[in-house]
């Protein structure tokens, strides 16, 4: 089973984005959204290269995949290192922003 590390940026702005969802949408949604991330959770756990690769960062050295979040607004960035099984989340993605500029977060 992998082990999961989030960047700490990453991991704030996955809480600013749920706590805006509790104040914008209601707990019920932010309980769902929770409940979306630990289904994400789990099948990284065990199968971490199950995901899509992303389109936008293909021409990235490193293999970058994604898998949609919250209603597909959100695309969450991460890669695999095989040899020591670790799923490194490296970024948040909301799918309404410029492509362009998600290449250039993913530096």
């Amino acid at each position: 089973m992998a082990v999961i590390e989030w960047e700490p940026q990453t991991w704030q702005l996955y809480n600013d984005l749920l706590e805006n969802a509790r104040i914008e949408f209601g707990e019920k949604t932010a309980r769902r959204w929770e409940s979306e991330i630990v289904h994400i959770y789990d099948r990284l756990n065990k199968y971490p290269t199950s995901y899509t690769q992303e389109e936008l960062l293909r021409s990235k050295q490193t293999l970058y995949r994604r898998c949609l979040l919250m209603s597909r607004r959100f695309k969450l960035i991460y890669y695999y290192d095989e040899t020591k099984e670790i799923v490194h989340i490296v970024d948040i993605w909301d799918t309404l922003m410029n492509p362009k500029a998600l290449v250039k977060r993913i530096e």
